[in-house]
């Protein structure tokens, strides 16, 4: 039975990065790629979230279709603006083993990123683990 994986990404990964955080269960997991649609303070204000929407949506097909080139089993949706509630809404229909936050560096990161491992890992009872993209 393959490991059900729950990979939150705030722009496209490749297997590698899976690998880096997951080692070789990669390869034999099932795997959710969640883009969160990030959006900047300025756009929030606004109350203009086409564009995160859009981007969100380019985000997860592109790391979905990196994935399964790779051979990893892959499936993607995009999530609410709040990364806490698009882990919540994808667990209600994909019972993850596993939560893997990929984020940026800190001087890229969306004002929405700050502090979302910490209280991923205090709120959801599947394991939650962070890998930083540079």
């Amino acid at each position: 039975m393959s490991m059900k994986i729950l990979a939150l990404v705030s722009e496209a990964i490749s297997g590698d990065a899976l690998r880096s955080a997951l080692g070789e269960d990669a390869s034999d997991a099932e795997v959710l790629v969640v883009a969160p649609a990030l959006i900047s303070r300025r756009r929030f204000l606004l109350a203009a979230p086409d564009g995160a929407i859009e981007r969100a949506n380019q985000v997860q097909e592109e790391t979905v279709e990196r994935l399964d080139e790779e051979g990893i089993d892959a499936g993607g949706d995009t999530g609410e603006s709040d990364p806490l509630l698009a882990i919540q809404d994808a667990l209600q229909t994909f019972p993850a083993d596993r939560i893997v936050i990929f984020t940026r560096s800190q001087g890229k990161q969306n004002w929405l990123e700050a502090g979302v491992v910490k209280s991923a890992q205090e709120r959801f009872d599947p394991p939650v683990s962070h890998l930083i993209l540079e």
